[in-house]
């Protein structure tokens, strides 16, 4: 038995559970309104299957954006599958819910934040931008951004 109660981990597991529910109910019923994600995720993750081209381009993490046009969302217990377009080229990703850095819905000013076990040393790191393909990036509104570092010791 552990002689603490991990909150921070408990937390992240919750908030992935949450990503996985939102991303099925999608690849079941579509995106509703006006929602849309930016999801960045950490492109060197061991489980990420993307392109090699992608990973050179964005060797450290990337940023995707469901909206407008997508295919072939599958949500699983691990992550999620899809297809993109990048420039009128189809491209596959495979993306764990442990590789994801962000998740946010910008419509309803709503986003997540991951923060990676080995930043200890960091007592509040902040927020980063979300960095997206250069012709492909949206206009973009502010969101609330839950950080679990304020509730560690």
């Amino acid at each position: 038995m552990a002689s603490t109660i991990d909150y921070g981990n408990l937390m992240h597991r919750a908030m992935r559970g949450l990503i996985q529910q939102v991303l099925g109910d999608v690849s079941r019923d579509g995106l509703p309104g006006e929602h849309h994600f930016f999801i960045t995720f950490d492109t060197m993750h061991p489980d990420v299957e993307i392109a090699d081209w992608l990973s050179d381009r964005y060797p450290d993490e990337m940023t995707i954006v469901l909206q407008h046009w997508f295919d072939r969302l599958i949500v699983t217990d691990e992550g999620f599958s899809v297809t993109l377009n990048f420039g009128d080229q189809p491209e596959a990703l495979y993306i764990p819910y442990d590789a994801i850095r962000t998740f946010v819905d910008p419509s309803v000013e709503f986003g997540l934040r991951f923060e990676s076990q080995d930043e200890d040393e960091a007592e509040e790191a902040p927020m980063s931008e979300l960095v997206e393909p250069e012709d492909e990036a949206p206009e973009k509104k502010d969101a609330d951004v839950v950080s679990l570092d304020s509730f560690r010791k």
